[in-house]
């Protein structure tokens, strides 16, 4: 088990553009390093999703899964997945408002917007190309970790700044990510 470092708000590569991973590095050890070192990030904190910035790393990659997490009671689970290159298109103009956090910006959380329904395009780290329409919570959680790549939190994306601030602080909680 490799737990990487964690960046948090400030840092001024969580503001930077990420770059497109290449077929032709799928299948080198550091990237399959790269992969189980997220994955075992992602978990040891207890997140549902990170992307390869929040690490250091500024390439597309995002990695998500959730299972029965303590900290989410009542979000349905997120697969295991790896996510790369992905190209998000809302479907709808329906939003949906959720109380997100992020591994990146510890201890707060904040109301988000976002659409209620996307289509996703990726390929996976064995090359496979998907195209899927995703909605509910699954989708916030794309949309949140896909954010990263573009070096946007979602702390840019608060419609109203009052609501956001400390997590033992703030009444909401329940449909959070971090």
């Amino acid at each position: 088990m490799s737990v990487r470092k964690i960046l948090r708000m400030g840092d001024p590569i969580l503001r930077q553009v990420s770059e497109p991973v290449a077929e032709n590095e799928l299948q080198t050890k550091e990237f399959k390093k790269l992969i189980r070192d997220m994955f075992d990030t992602m978990h040891h904190a207890e997140g549902v999703g990170l992307a390869a910035p929040q690490i250091g790393i500024l390439k597309r990659i995002v990695v998500v899964g959730s299972e029965d997490n303590e900290r989410y009671p009542g979000t349905p689970n997120v697969p295991e997945r790896v996510i790369l290159n992905p190209i998000i298109t809302p479907l709808t103009k329906d939003t949906s408002g959720f109380w997100e956090g992020c591994l990146s910006v510890p201890g707060m959380r904040g109301y988000v917007e976002r659409p209620n329904k996307i289509r996703m395009q990726w390929m996976d780290e064995k090359g496979n190309q998907f195209d899927e329409t995703i909605d509910g919570y699954k989708a916030v959680v794309y949309q949140h970790e896909c954010d990263h790549l573009s070096g946007i939190l979602y702390v840019d994306r608060l419609k109203d700044t009052k609501l956001f601030g400390f997590n033992d602080t703030l009444d909401s909680g329940r449909n959070v990510l971090d």
